[in-house]
């Protein structure tokens, strides 16, 4: 009996001990964050923004990177209110292509998460997932003097009004205005006309006078020089027959 009563204790002891180190290697659970639909939502006035993250398809692809257990870098998202598009123009929206409408969500998401502390030190142009700032398509500049953080892009001057939402993967800042890409809204500069060439094998004749405008010419000019010789001439010969009378 004795015996049984020391194997007993024995046994609860390692399984006591082994539950202990069990419980202590055991993964922690994954980080639950709420998708990027879920945060705009609470956020309020983003509907337009949240119909254009769907109808692009990228919704799930940030939710697909908010669900990874560990993140590389995060992400940070710049989301227009719904009265930054209803200063658009008339039917910007709807004149985009598909395309046009996926790089420019895009333009509005950085593959990195930024504090607004860190825009202070923002080595410009940032890059989006819209595509390389290098080639001068996609350029994103942000400044910050104290609490304000201004983004310009080259069609556009935003500024961010607050903070939607923040943690460890994903942050979510307000701004003013829809960030409008220089590769889809900036101006074509028109080329200068090239200067007329004449044809080579065309002639332009220079403008003569006529033979006959010439003759009058010089007819008139030679009646003018002799003008004074033959009043002259007149005076002498009234003179000769005055004094022979």
């Amino acid at each position: 009996m004795r015996k049984q009563l020391v194997f007993i204790f024995v046994f609860l002891v390692i399984f006591f001990l082994c539950h202990e180190t069990l419980a202590q290697i055991a993964p922690a659970p994954p980080l639950k964050v709420d998708n990027i639909t879920s945060i705009l939502e609470k956020g309020g006035q983003f509907a337009t923004f949240i119909k254009l993250l769907k109808s692009t398809q990228v919704a799930d692809q940030l939710n697909n990177e908010l669900s990874t257990p560990n993140p590389n870098d995060g992400l940070t998202i710049f989301a227009p209110g719904d009265t930054a598009f209803s200063g658009l123009k008339s039917g910007t929206l709807n004149s985009l292509s598909d395309q046009e409408k996926l790089s420019l969500v895009q333009f509005h998401i950085l593959p990195t998460l930024m504090s607004t502390s860190q825009f202070q030190t923002a080595s410009n142009p940032l890059r989006t997932q819209a595509g390389d700032v290098k080639s001068g398509k996609f350029p994103l500049n942000v400044t910050a003097a104290g609490n304000q953080v201004n983004i310009t892009t080259g069609v556009v001057n935003a500024t961010v009004a607050n903070t939607v939402y923040s943690d460890r993967r994903i942050a979510v800042y307000q701004v003013d205005q829809v960030l409008l890409p220089l590769q889809i809204f900036g101006t074509t500069p028109v080329p200068a006309p090239a200067p007329d060439v004449p044809d080579k094998d065309v002639s332009v004749p220079s403008p003569k006078a006529s033979k006959g405008a010439d003759t009058d010419s010089s007819g008139a000019m030679s009646l003018k020089s002799h003008h004074p010789a033959m009043v002259s001439l007149g005076f002498a010969v009234f003179g000769t027959i005055f004094w022979g009378l």
